[in-house]
């Protein structure tokens, strides 16, 4: 007989062996927090890590010199985050919840002439962001198993980024609007809620200032920037919530 089904049935007779009773009791020490999630209200805070990045949509604009060019993000950098939590018991397995907060992060941008007929056939950018953040989402959760209830997520997060620094190739709008949906995992500790939760949030609009009156005397980044139609946000948000 192989050793899984030795064990297997070891685990079989172990189960049977303890009474009801004693079952039930030694499920009860297990239960962390029983009666957390009967709250209407619950509060929190959560601390976590993001990435942001581009969708770029260009126009194919060609140049007076002939040049096309092309926009594109190669690597992506870890940025941070911190968030308040409100959320609202609506029945035993939805909530709705607001989360908002500051979220950090840039995206490293890199322009090419694809023609190769520029005297410079590449540019970069750093574009640094803070974001002003208050997501709000509709949560629905599992039914727990004993320390655990897994659950998913999605909604709106309006953003507003105060970073806005003249002369750039780009310069972002300030307010944006981005879609969100994500899952995560409620695990009960003997004094506190902890969510591991990763989310990705899709921009709605586009994120870029066209009209760029700066830019004026500076023909090399007019037309860079004239080459790009629209750029949509798109973020990864790991974030660690307490309750």
């Amino acid at each position: 007989m192989k050793f899984r089904t030795i064990f297997i049935l070891f685990l079989a007779a172990i189960s049977a062996a303890i009474p009801a009773g004693a079952k039930s009791r030694l499920n009860d020490k297990l239960l962390n927090r029983p009666y957390a999630d009967m709250r209407r209200w619950h509060l929190g805070f959560g601390v976590g890590v993001n990435t942001f990045g581009f969708n770029f949509t260009h126009n194919g604009f060609v140049t007076e010199g002939g040049q096309t060019w092309y926009m594109e993000q190669p690597t992506y950098s870890p940025g941070f985050c911190v968030n308040g939590l409100f959320s609202l018991r609506l029945n035993e397995y939805f909530s709705l919840r607001a989360t908002p907060g500051l979220w950090f992060g840039n995206r490293d941008i890199t322009f090419r002439d694809l023609s190769g007929t520029a005297e410079v056939a590449e540019y970069r950018q750093d574009i640094k962001s803070a974001y002003i953040v208050c997501p709000i989402e509709v949560k629905y959760a599992a039914k727990r198993f004993r320390n655990l209830r897994p659950y998913v997520v999605g909604g709106f997060v309006p953003a507003y980024d105060v970073l806005k620094k003249q002369g750039d190739f780009l310069r972002m709008k300030g307010p944006d609007m981005m879609l969100s949906v994500g899952f995560g995992c409620d695990f009960y500790l003997p004094f506190f809620k902890l969510n591991p939760e990763i989310k990705f949030c899709f921009g709605l609009s586009d994120a870029l200032t066209h009209k760029r009156p700066d830019l004026v005397d500076d023909p090399i980044r007019t037309d860079v920037s004239s080459s790009v139609k629209k750029a949509t946000t798109k973020m990864v948000v790991l974030t660690f919530f307490f309750e």
